[in-house]
């Protein structure tokens, strides 16, 4: 399979982890804003469309950086009114019940996920088919199952 993505910005990764990448057709005019490690964001617009603006996540892992990571995207809500969406991955469980296996849910995390959601004036589209998101891909005893907000 060719992709026929023409375009495309990276923000390098930090050792083995992190980094992120995106591609776009040549017929769509993004215009990038500003960029951090866990995401970047650009404002997005197609021939004969409206402007709007749309956020690519992959956030941070490690409670010690989740803070900051919210703050960061709440600044960019906070400059702007127009039509706005967020995609990828905010590496938060958000309900004990979206985890099985691993560590103990922290609610703490679920907190500045929903306070974010909540002050941005966002919803969380549903998910279809899956009930989780993300596994470990181990079997039985070792298995870890959750769905990513």
């Amino acid at each position: 399979m060719i992709l026929k993505m023409r375009e495309s910005f990276y923000v390098n990764s930090n050792g083995i982890a992190r980094g992120l990448a995106l591609w776009w057709m040549e017929d769509v005019n993004l215009s990038i804003l500003k960029f951090e490690k866990y995401f970047i964001d650009a404002k997005i617009s197609i021939e004969g469309e409206e402007v709007w603006f749309m956020t690519f996540i992959y956030g941070p892992r490690y409670a010690d950086e989740k803070e900051e990571f919210w703050r960061s995207l709440s600044s960019l809500r906070n400059n702007r009114v127009e039509k706005w969406c967020l995609i990828g991955d905010s590496n938060v469980v958000a309900k004990p019940e979206e985890k099985i296996g691993g560590l103990t849910f922290e609610a703490s995390n679920a907190k500045w996920f929903y306070d974010f959601m909540d002050c941005s004036c966002l919803i969380e589209l549903p998910i279809k088919g899956r009930t989780f998101t993300w596994s470990n891909l181990r079997s039985e005893d070792e298995a870890v199952l959750e769905k990513l907000g």
